[in-house]
């Protein structure tokens, strides 16, 4: 078998102090299946007076995928949705036309410390849907289907896997795993979609007979089923994948879209704040000094 593409990351300040891992886009690579934003972050403790909350920003042509695996994230956005995000659900937010959204730390945590960890991802939405209505579903832990394979467990939180399908609604083919590997097992995942990859959480492990360090995101060559094997460590693993885009996607800032025109317009209604407001929250993030050039 030929070797994946090994995606290495690197490590983007959000400001107050709170890094992240961002594997995609790449330069080797701008998505895997609809998928062309990664990023990890944490395992990182939130101290009463860190600076972490993301202040109200706009997005245009893709949805929000979040996932924790600890920790707690208060989200608010234009629609008038508040969810509070938790280990093991699924936060699927359609941007489409427009939408705006903070991420704060939740209410009931303001005087404690924390461990944040997870991943955010976002997914590009079909040309025809692009443009689509906003949205905003959450589908709690418990919805998530779960099924225990050759003594690993996974859990099918977007698309189906092993016999199960996740209830959450997709604009395409689109794959979404949580896998956990015990120490030494062996997981066979077949080649469910045409673009997919595998991303170590906290121990490396060998995919098609190649080793892959922890926050290295693989990239499978299509068609090939993944053949997964822990080494001494348990791992926990995440597979993102799908079809792949129809066109490629310009991204600047918190928009990506198949027209630079149309992120040159989204640029500018954020500008005039006529793309919505977050009910009860007066700040916003201003767009970055260097603008687009269509």
């Amino acid at each position: 078998m030929s070797a994946p593409l090994s995606l290495s990351g690197h490590a983007k300040d959000l400001g107050g102090g709170f890094t992240v891992r961002r594997l995609l886009p790449a330069v080797q690579r701008q998505a895997v299946g609809p998928f062309l934003f990664f990023d990890h972050f944490g395992p990182v403790a939130v101290q009463p007076e860190a600076g972490h909350d993301v202040r109200p920003h706009p997005h245009i042509g893709l949805a929000t995928v979040t996932y924790l695996f600890s920790g707690a994230i208060m989200h608010r956005d234009s629609l008038g949705y508040v969810q509070q995000i938790e280990p093991g659900a699924i936060n699927w937010m359609t941007a489409g036309r427009g939408i705006v959204h903070s991420e704060r730390r939740p209410e009931s945590l303001a005087n404690q410390a924390y461990v944040n960890h997870g991943i955010q991802l976002w997914a590009a939405l079909p040309v025809a849907h692009e443009e689509a209505e906003p949205s905003f579903v959450h589908t709690p832990a418990a919805a998530i289907p779960e099924v225990q394979v050759d003594g690993s467990t996974v859990r099918v939180l977007i698309g189906e896997a092993f016999g199960q399908a996740s209830p959450v609604a997709t604009y395409s083919r689109t794959l979404y795993l949580d896998v956990q590997l015990p120490p030494g097992a062996t997981l066979e995942i077949p080649a469910l979609v045409p673009e997919i990859a595998v991303y170590p959480v906290d121990a490396p492990l060998s995919l098609n007979g190649e080793e892959v360090a922890a926050h290295i995101l693989a990239v499978a060559v299509p068609g090939q089923p993944l053949h997964l094997t822990a080494g001494q460590s348990a791992v926990r693993l995440m597979v993102i994948g799908g079809e792949p885009l129809e066109a490629p996607r310009h991204m600047w800032w918190n928009f990506v879209s198949s027209r630079k025109d149309r992120i040159v317009q989204a640029a500018s209604d954020w500008e005039a704040q006529v793309m919505g407001q977050v009910p009860d929250e007066v700040e916003w993030i201003p767009l970055p000094e260097h603008r687009f050039k269509a």
